[in-house]
């Protein structure tokens, strides 16, 4: 609904009684709203509504406004719920942030969240840098192993909202669904210990393969000083791309 003409004279007045650098920064943002775009959706997505698209694009657009740096996790967080909340989608953001499970719950459903941006991004392939912490016990592959099973049975959704670009000219952003039952399949394959690892506690991948042999994806257990799961590797043409929202100089409406 557009703004009526006396809201408008209110927010002209309102306008007046900033400050030189406040009335730059709405500036800046009301010309980023006008910049170039492009939003899609898959048509059947049960969480990405025309709403919602249009409304996670308005928050991007705005974010980029004033930044270089792509949507951290807590903002993409709260930007994902109150996008939904205001297209009448039920949602609630996990309450306790070091939840081992899920990060939001959206109509009655729990969801886990992820984010990627790091500067060797690929198109084709989905990479989660810390999918948990593996804590300081002892290093044992298969327990840690069935430590990540057990974190999977705390939500049964899973979405990761990657940063493909962030260039002035052109900012490209994809919301992708990656199947919790392409991830269970983590749970007999072989496991394959680095034996030639230089760190104290040896590292161990768990790849999983299709039919032919190629990886479908790989989990990678970090023996680093943070000791972590990584998941790598995901083939995204195993994943579903619910929304993608592109704008920049270069962009064509």
């Amino acid at each position: 609904m557009s703004l009526s003409d006396k809201e408008k004279q209110e927010l002209l007045r309102a306008l007046d009684k900033l400050t030189n650098s406040q009335q730059r920064r709405i500036q800046e943002t009301i010309l980023a709203y006008a910049r170039s775009r492009r939003f899609w959706r898959l048509t059947d997505s049960d969480l990405v509504t025309a709403e919602v698209l249009d409304d996670l694009g308005d928050r991007l657009l705005a974010h980029h406004a004033s930044s270089r740096q792509a949507l951290s996790k807590d903002r993409f967080e709260y930007a994902l719920e109150a996008s939904l909340i205001a297209a009448g989608i039920e949602a609630a953001l996990e309450k306790n942030p070091t939840n081992r499970g899920h990060d939001i719950t959206i109509a009655g459903v729990p969801v886990n969240l992820k984010t990627q941006a790091n500067a060797a991004i690929r198109e084709d392939r989905i990479h989660v840098s810390k999918w948990m912490e593996l804590g300081r016990g002892d290093w044992d592959i298969d327990f840690q192993r069935q430590q990540f099973l057990t974190h999977l049975s705390g939500y049964d959704r899973i979405f990761t909202m990657r940063c493909l670009s962030k260039e002035l000219e052109h900012v490209k952003y994809e919301f992708v669904e990656i199947p919790k039952s392409l991830l269970l399949e983590s749970a007999t394959a072989p496991i394959e210990h680095m034996k030639n690892s230089r760190q104290s506690l040896i590292p161990a991948y768990v790849r999983v393969r299709n039919a032919a042999g190629d990886i479908k994806f790989e989990l990678y257990f970090d023996a680093g000083a943070e000791r972590k799961l990584q998941v790598k590797s995901i083939r995204k043409d195993l994943c579903r791309v619910h929304a993608t929202w592109e704008f920049g100089r270069d962009i064509g409406t």
